[in-house]
């Protein structure tokens, strides 16, 4: 490793180089010791350049972002390595080795970041006008008049509707897409001549996605910006970024040229991720995951040939076949004229109003049959999928399960109703009690229904330990996850676990409601793949709710769009994709990033 500061080797062909990252190491103090989080790597950011980095969930990313804002925290270290900022006007000066307080002049000013979180970025007990307002006078001197003034401007800059309202809205007022649009503007507020992007779109609808991402774009172009934008998904990456670099366990696996680096992959880790993701414009059988490129022997990554199963496609013919023997039966589950409203609190007497969530839909769904459920935030989507688990309120219409009608249904009819329908929740942290074992969350649903006499058997704790580690076994975890806790498991890990939880009781249907939105691509092929391997040994049937449409036409035989608490288009979820009929559904369509469909 050359000890020679990277500064003092600058020459004509560096002067367009803004940022210089040399043989960066971060590691962090843990509970089990210390953990090497970036291992040695090395990249240059030019003037108005875009580098994207992509990676799994622990490969390094923002552990590296962080690094160069100078934000690793009380438990994070640079070990060793130099991060070369040359600002406009000044001398290049090494950030590692920078004071505290001299960093606070750059941090904010010449370098900026918009975080994944905006909601829990920005202060809820202060108005977002006031914190942009904030930002812009700890680093310019200005009246607070003529920060407001520009914090009015920027909102317009990043095309926020009535800003010079907007800016008295405290954060939860706003929408998700609302709020990073002002984590943007306060980012910019300064001018910097460099921002970085956290994973800014990952909780976003793709059509929102969309609209930052084209934002982002402009606001760089505008500005004569350069950007590092971090993400695990490689569709996001050739939309925007010039150059891309793969990292995973901390190092950099490869790096190039964006177009040829998604093209023409090098290395097995980026050819895995590049086939893991549902790629709408072909059927796959299974997902292919990145264990199907690579293996790790004796801590190194090795290339391994992949099958041909992974490319398996499944013929037009047969999906036609499966739907129309699908459709030959009488519905599951028959949903007709569905009406679901929200009282809306009346202030000073005024008459109560009412938000309609959801505006008389019908549609049926037909045993082992997956209905995919697609649309933006606030479409009604989990809200049906609510009303038909009977867990929501204002009600009408007929919801009607094996002929039964079952939207009235209360007490100890609702609950015997629900070892038939079950569901499996977006965030599986949120879904699991942390102060519960693994081995007790899959139990309880036995314990509970256990009066009934097909449940009688599990009343004993020896047929319930049975049951949960087959169950575990099956969603692919080992007998002795039962004795753990959900914190001590990844985020697909816990999703197998509300799955098996799911499972428990022999369920006829399964509501998944954004199931692995929350994950990163190549777990997300995992647990699509165990979904559909469940759904055939178990004869299940699913109501599939996602606002990604490669992911929703991937498990669906057909594909429910809801936009506004309507339905606007219902078809098989070829001719959604290939033959859109209605302008929303091709809107959302068109939003869906292109690098989905540029491997071979």
């Amino acid at each position: 490793m050359s000890q020679t500061p990277a500064f003092a080797q600058a020459t004509a062909q560096t002067e367009d180089l803004l940022l210089s990252v040399h043989n960066l190491q971060v590691s962090f103090r843990g509970d089990e010791g210390i953990v090497n989080a970036v291992k040695n790597i090395s990249f240059d950011l030019a003037q108005g350049q875009t580098i994207g980095i992509v990676g799994e969930s622990g490969s390094g990313k923002s552990a590296t972002a962080l690094a160069i804002m100078g934000l690793l925290g009380e438990s994070g270290k640079i070990t060793s390595g130099e991060v070369i900022f040359r600002p406009s006007g000044e001398a290049p000066i090494d950030l590692v080795r920078v004071s505290p307080q001299k960093m606070l002049k750059y941090r904010g000013d010449r370098i900026s970041m918009v975080f994944q979180e905006p909601m829990t970025s920005l202060n809820p007990l202060f108005t977002c006008g006031y914190q942009v307002i904030e930002a812009i006078r700890l680093h310019q001197k200005v009246s607070e008049r003529e920060a407001e003034v520009r914090t009015i401007q920027l909102f317009q800059e990043v095309q926020l509707p009535n800003p010079a309202q907007l800016i008295e809205r405290y954060p939860h007022e706003l929408s998700g897409g609302q709020l990073q649009r002002v984590m943007i503007a306060m980012a910019i507020s300064c001018n910097p001549q460099i921002i970085i992007a956290d994973e800014p779109t990952t909780a976003l609808d793709v059509t929102v996605q969309a609209t930052i991402l084209l934002l982002l774009k402009e606001i760089q172009r505008s500005r004569q910006m350069s950007m590092i934008f971090i993400t695990h998904d490689l569709g996001i990456l050739a939309e925007i970024a010039d150059k891309a670099i793969v990292m995973n366990q901390g190092e950099v696996v490869e790096i190039g040229d964006t177009k040829a680096v998604l093209q023409t992959p090098q290395h097995p880790y980026t050819k895995g991720l590049i086939a893991c993701r549902p790629r709408p414009d072909r059927q796959l059988r299974l997902l292919p995951t990145v264990s199907d490129f690579m293996e790790i022997h004796d801590g190194r990554m090795v290339e391994k040939e992949p099958s041909d199963s992974y490319l398996e496609v499944v013929p037009p013919e047969e999906i036609a076949a499966r739907l129309a023997e699908l459709q030959k039966q009488d519905p599951i589950l028959s949903v007709q004229n569905l009406r679901i409203e929200f009282p809306i609190r009346s202030i000073f007497g005024l008459k109560k109003r009412y938000l309609v969530a959801v505006n008389n839909i019908s549609f049926d769904v037909y045993r082992g049959e997956t209905l995919g459920l697609v649309g933006e935030s606030g479409c009604g989507k989990t809200t049906t999928g609510r009303a038909i688990l009977g867990l929501t309120n204002g009600v009408t219409g007929s919801v009607k399960f094996e002929g039964r009608e079952i939207s009235k249904l209360k007490g100890e009819a609702l609950q015997k109703l629900r070892c038939d329908l079950q569901v499996v929740f977006q965030d599986p942290y949120g879904s699991l009690n942390p102060r519960m074992s693994v081995g007790d969350a899959i139990a309880e649903p036995l314990i509970v229904h256990s009066h009934q006499e097909r449940f009688q058997r599990y009343r004993h704790a020896a047929a319930r330990r049975e049951r949960v580690a087959y169950l575990l076994e099956r969603v692919g975890l080992p007998k002795s996850a039962m004795r753990r806790y959900p914190h001590e498991f990844s985020g697909g890990q816990r999703q197998r676990i509300c799955i098996a939880r799911a499972l428990a009781l022999n369920p006829k249907l399964i509501i998944a409601d954004e199931p692995v939105s929350a994950l990163d691509v190549s777990v997300q092929a995992q647990v699509l793949n165990l979904l559909k391997e469940l759904q055939e040994e178990f004869g299940l049937t699913y109501i599939f709710i996602s606002h990604d449409l490669g992911v929703v036409k991937f498990m669906s035989d057909r594909i429910m769009v809801m936009n506004k608490g309507e339905i606007v288009e219902l078809d098989n979820a070829e001719s959604i994709y290939t033959n859109p009929q209605q302008p929303y559904t091709k809107k959302l369509i068109s939003a869906i990033p292109k690098a989905l469909v540029l491997s071979p």
